[in-house]
């Protein structure tokens, strides 16, 4: 059986963190979460994840910042970002900062297990 990736879900909102967590891991993903960037670029430091699934609008350190600081102390991350207010621009700064894709919530969780695959598939090809 395949390796799945380890995943490192962000978001401030607890109940949307807890839920996508549980769904997740009963699909077999080993999740860690963090309600904050701060909280997230700590977690970074102690262990690698293979992607990181990144809230764009949260207090103190915004997504896009923390998506900036990932990618410069983990330029191999693959981070998937996730917000509730999408727009043409929101997506050019999230391709420009590093980030994998950019989901609209809600969104099915078969779209975000897809995605997470598609990252983890990019990631392991540049390894090779």
């Amino acid at each position: 059986m395949a390796t799945l990736p380890t995943i490192l879900l962000v978001d401030d909102e607890e109940r949307f963190r807890t839920n996508l967590s549980k769904l997740l891991a009963a699909h077999g993903y080993e999740v860690t979460t963090a309600d904050s960037g701060p909280r997230a670029l700590a977690e970074l430091a102690r262990q690698p994840f293979d992607v990181v699934l990144l809230d764009v609008r949260m207090p103190a350190m915004s997504g896009l910042e923390t998506l900036k600081a990932i990618k410069q102390d983990y330029p191999d991350s693959e981070v998937i970002i996730l917000t509730g207010h999408a727009s043409v621009d929101a997506a050019a700064e999230v391709i420009r900062l590093g980030g994998s894709e950019l989901l609209l919530k809600p969104c099915p969780l078969e779209e975000i297990i897809a995605k997470i695959e598609t990252a983890y598939e990019r990631k392991l090809a540049r390894r090779e």
